[in-house]
């Protein structure tokens, strides 16, 4: 299987990952490879109601976050996979991945019959 056009679209997946969890968050300074919400300025508000909008917002930035990290990390493990020849292999029964369902999810890691 040419994994070329799979690399290529994780690839550009990572990007636009990257991109999108820069609105809600940032690299985390003090580990690597980790991202964390913006922190806002809570206190600076004028009354009670607004800094619970800053609260939930931060929140919902957290969740938002949780998520793409979560979906970076998986892309981030295909590449690797790629880059070690093991990619569109099973993690369960060790059979190869259709490219039908890689093309579905570049970033994969078992087969239809283990989803």
């Amino acid at each position: 299987m040419k994994t070329e056009p799979f690399k290529k679209e994780l690839e550009a997946e990572k990007t636009r990952l990257e991109s999108e969890m820069g609105t809600v968050g940032r690299r985390n300074p003090s580990v690597p490879d980790d991202w964390e919400p913006i922190p806002s300025e809570i206190g600076m508000e004028a009354d009670l109601a607004d800094q619970a909008d800053v609260v939930m917002s931060r929140e919902g930035n957290a969740a938002i976050l949780a998520d793409l990290e979560a979906r970076y990390d998986t892309v981030l493990s295909a590449l690797v996979r790629i880059e070690k020849n093991t990619y569109g292999i099973c993690e369960v029964c060790g059979e190869k991945i259709s490219e039908a369902r890689l093309t579905a999810d570049p970033a994969a890691t078992t087969c239809v019959e283990h989803l």
